[in-house]
């Protein structure tokens, strides 16, 4: 008798446990934003981009992109490129690119060619993007170890295989701080004083790492020299350094002293141009359990951990800050064939971490006080690769993937950022302590500018899975008007995604131009249905959704 009782027990408890999950599940997540707590100005700090292969910037998809990036944004982007002093052909191939400005006769006088550089500045300049101009890397007949120099790095091969001559010092600093110079002074001549003066310089890449063969002290001489060309060819540039890496705070901190403190290798006096501070964030995908896990706490944490040594130096409170690099990880050129854990790239969980993400990145700003000016996601397009081959880029073959239509997003996000608040959002700290791993973070994101309201509202989870996702009640305050329309914008498995629509053609390597045509407008960011009015009652407009895990919504109210 007690054995059936204890099993009639069991599947009671059992059955208690699904009712509760369920209607736990069913309990809509409450979200509230209030248009008259403004909070802060929404600086466009999403609006940076960049990528290893300068050559691409010109080449057929290039350009496309780059068109589209440059009409998304309501302010000029800003482009950061590796390679724009490496010598070479100008062929492009992956982590690898070069514009052959520097080389030398045989009597070792200098000659320069511009024609490739020009081509990439020109393609940004037609479509009213801003260089952030990476000053590097070593030409060869500058440097102290030329042999090897081209390197032919692939996907699945050791990283080391990268650094060759062009990461290494160069024989001659007055040289090096000449061919500066005579560059920056060439772009003044090319794009005029008042254009350059709106762009931003940046000497190398990761001088902590694999880029830069030098020592620390050989570093700080070259960004010298590398500041004292930019500043003689036009004392009005913006100049700054160091692009360390994720952990390397300590190297961000000695390059600031150096800056501040020290002797200038050139001048001889204390002190060196810093007229904007840069350094990268990362984050550390996983598989676990046969699930790629994301690591958004360790990207936060490099932030966090930049943030705290910058908010050291009061004279630095208004600097512009400038995050080189901010990714889900590491390497942009390394596709989901050796990289599995990188197999979130042409779904919705790169789109729906880049939104969880920049949230905690202006948050981070807030608690800090600091000018946070932009974060460059490094991330652009490979020409002619395999389809949706997850490399971590904005296209793949000229069709949008998901993660470009967050930015789509961001881009109707204006004015000031107003006090915006979820019952199912995760705090700041708690992220920076353990991640996202339990519930997923239902966040939230609101602007108000002349006219309209915008709210953005994700869905993430770190690990990637799918479902149907959480009832969301939107309460939207302090609406002028007794009618608002709304137009809802939307990113999920049936919406704004390229990726699903390639799956469900039989994932074709070879698409026939119809299917082009068909993944191109599935690419385009999408509206869940027609806009429709909405009634505001005592100020407050209240909406109810549905969003699936991953996906992300943009909810746009118009008066």
């Amino acid at each position: 008798m007690l054995a059936p009782l204890r099993f009639c027990l069991l599947l009671l408890i059992i059955a208690l446990i699904q009712t509760s999950a369920f209607a736990q599940d069913k309990v809509p997540v409450n979200i509230s934003v209030d248009l008259n707590q403004q909070i802060g100005p929404m600086k466009p700090i999403w609006a940076w981009f960049g990528y290893d292969e300068p050559n691409f910037t010109y080449m057929k998809d290039g350009r496309r992109l780059l068109t589209e990036i440059a009409a998304l944004s309501p302010v000029p982007v800003y482009v950061r490129a590796h390679n724009l002093l490496t010598s070479g052909d100008g062929v492009a191939a992956l982590k690898w690119g070069s514009t052959n400005i520097y080389t030398e006769d045989a009597q070792g006088r200098p000659i320069y060619n511009y024609h490739i550089v020009d081509s990439i500045f020109d393609t940004y300049v037609k479509r009213g993007m801003k260089p952030l101009a990476q000053i590097g890397f070593m030409p060869e007949a500058l440097s102290t170890h030329p042999e090897p120099y081209r390197h032919y790095w692939k996907p699945g091969m050791d990283y080391k295989v990268i650094e060759t001559g062009w990461a290494y010092p160069p024989k001659d600093y007055k040289k090096w701080g000449e061919l500066v110079y005579q560059w920056v002074k060439h772009c003044v001549a090319r794009y005029g004083q008042k254009e350059v003066e709106s762009w931003y310089w940046e000497v190398w890449n990761e001088p902590d790492g694999a880029y830069w063969k030098g020592t620390e002290a050989e570093f700080f001489k070259l960004y010298d020299y590398a500041a004292d060309g930019v500043k003689r060819a036009l004392p009005t540039a913006r100049i700054g350094g160091a692009n360390v890496t994720g952990g390397a705070t300590r190297w961000l901190r000695d390059f600031i002293n150096h800056c501040l403190k020290d002797t200038n290798y050139v001048t001889g006096k204390i002190g060196s141009p810093m007229d904007a501070l840069l350094f990268h964030a990362k984050g550390s995908p996983r598989i676990v359990n046969g699930v790629v896990t994301m690591g958004i706490r360790n990207q936060l944490g490099n932030i966090n951990g930049h943030f705290k040594v910058i908010s050291a130096y009061p004279q630095l409170k208004n600097i512009p800050i400038i995050i080189g690099e901010s990714d889900p990880e590491g390497c942009a050129a390394c596709g989901m064939a050796t990289n599995p854990e990188n197999a979130y790239r042409n779904g919705t969980m790169y789109s729906s971490y880049t939104a969880a993400a920049f949230a905690r990145k202006y948050q981070l700003a807030d608690q800090f006080g600091l000018n946070l000016t932009g974060a460059v996601s490094w991330s652009f397009e490979f020409e002619d690769q395999p389809w949706f081959a997850g490399f971590r880029d904005l296209a793949t073959n000229g069709v949008d993937k998901p993660v470009l239509n967050v930015f789509r997003m961001y881009g109707m996000m204006k004015g000031e950022r107003v006090l915006a608040q979820s019952d199912r959002m995760y705090a700041l700290k708690t992220i920076l302590d353990s991640g996202i791993r339990k519930q997923t973070d239902v966040g939230v994101l609101a602007t108000k500018a002349k006219g309209y309201a915008a709210v953005m509202v994700w869905n993430y989870h770190d690990e990637d899975k799918q479902d149907a996702g959480s009832a969301i009640r939107l309460n939207i305050s302090g609406v002028p008007s007794a009618t608002a329309k709304l137009t809802q914008y939307r990113i999920d498995n049936q919406h704004s995604n390229s990726y699903e629509v390639w799956k469900k053609m039989g994932s074709p390597q070879n698409p026939t131009p119809q299917q082009i045509s068909q993944l191109e407008k599935a690419g385009q960011l999408q509206t869940m249905g027609a806009a429709q009015k909405v009634l505001v009652k005592d100020g407050a407009a209240v909406v109810n959704l549905v969003l699936p895990r991953q996906g992300v919504a943009l909810l746009k109210l118009d008066w």
